[in-house]
């Protein structure tokens, strides 16, 4: 232990503790772009409630469209101000009409005009990108100097994306798990028939996992979900040298499937928000891409087949990683026997990059002479 200071009735010493941290108990770093919403939930001349671990904040989209981003309760009573007007460019609290500007600067209270106002609320850093309301819940100092994520090919004219959030009751951790470690195949056998994942190799770096794999049918019959993206060969991801590239850039993940001749067929960008102060609850916002075919419309035709078939995933996973949760909680702890490299590497940058723990300050009584 480090001693930090003295008194004459006892020594406050600071804990330091050498053992591995319990990744599920590991917060995220807020020192990022983090999407809240999507820019369609945020209607003009509306605010909007989100949270990001349990803090709560008001997005306000304005007259002019434009959207910031505030704390969301009124300095006033405390009130939530999503409840509030939304008054040109400014907002107004419903209580009392306190009205916030986007500087988070209370700019008028109705009963006392302009003069004597009080200090405002908090302020985050907001913006806009490809259809989703960014903000940055950490130091705001940072947010310039800290860019916004690449989201691939969702924005070009070659894909067709499909957009999807939904809030999973477990630590954003195992999000990131269960879509890097792609031995789980067995759980979407009902799916996609019996799976073998092979590991063609991995890498990493201060603040990302990559990993590649083929993957093998060994039974059952090729999905129509997969004939979607694979619509012009009757072989599998495997027989063809096609190659998945999982990558955990924190706090961003991304899958891609690109064909033996290097095109990208898929391309999946996720990021996982934890929603309570606990870190408990998560909302996942996920863009996943795929290449249109030279006759665009029969992607189009075929979209509702793949939104079924990318459900029916979706759902086991949220199933499974829910479940892994309530083990943890059960238990007290983390009892998992990790045995994948890729895996263990992954935790290793989680707890490396997540945020620091709060210090552990411990008072001993010094015993009079």
């Amino acid at each position: 232990m480090q001693e930090s200071g003295s008194s004459e009735r006892g020594t406050v010493r600071t804990a330091i503790d050498a053992s591995p941290r319990d990744l599920r108990r590991v917060d995220i770093h807020p020192d990022h772009w983090y999407p809240l919403a999507w820019s369609d939930d945020v209607k003009r001349g509306k605010a909007h409630g989100v949270r990001f671990a349990g803090d709560p904040i008001v997005l306000v989209r304005t007259a002019s469209g434009t959207v910031f981003a505030l704390e969301d309760r009124c300095a006033h009573r405390q009130i939530p101000l999503h409840d509030g007007v939304v008054d040109g460019e400014t907002i107004r609290c419903c209580y009392h009409g306190w009205t916030y500007d986007c500087t988070g600067r209370c700019v008028n209270i109705p009963y006392l005009g302009r003069s004597r106002l009080p200090n405002g609320v908090r302020t985050y850093p907001c913006r806009e990108l490809a259809g989703l309301v960014f903000v940055f819940p950490g130091d705001p100092a940072l947010a310039e100097s800290t860019p916004l994520p690449s989201l691939g090919s969702s924005q070009s004219s070659e894909y067709k994306t499909r957009r999807y959030t939904r809030e999973i009751a477990c630590h954003y951790s195992f999000m990131h798990e269960n879509l890097m470690d792609m031995n789980h195949q067995f759980l979407h056998r009902r799916v996609m028939g019996q799976m073998r994942a092979h590991l063609l190799g991995r890498r990493r770096g201060d603040d990302w996992v990559e990993v590649d794999y083929t993957l093998a049918r060994e039974r059952g019959r090729r999905p129509l979900g997969e004939a979607v993206v694979f619509r012009q060969r009757q072989q599998t991801l495997s027989t063809n040298g096609d190659v998945m590239t999982v990558r955990t850039s924190y706090p961003y993940q991304t899958l891609q499937i690109r064909t033996s001749d290097a095109r990208l067929m898929l391309d999946l960008w996720a990021v996982y928000v934890p929603v309570d102060r606990d870190q408990r609850t998560t909302r996942v916002f996920g863009l996943v891409s795929i290449k249109r075919p030279r006759v665009p419309l029969l992607l189009d035709l075929a979209w509702p087949l793949l939104v079924w078939f990318t459900e029916r995933i979706f759902k086991e996973d949220r199933w499974v990683v829910e479940r892994e949760q309530e083990a943890h909680d059960a238990q007290g702890g983390d009892w998992n026997h990790e045995v994948f490299p890729v895996i263990n590497e992954l935790r290793d940058l989680l707890r490396r990059c997540g945020a620091p723990p709060p210090p552990r300050v411990i008072s001993l009584e010094m015993q009079p002479p």
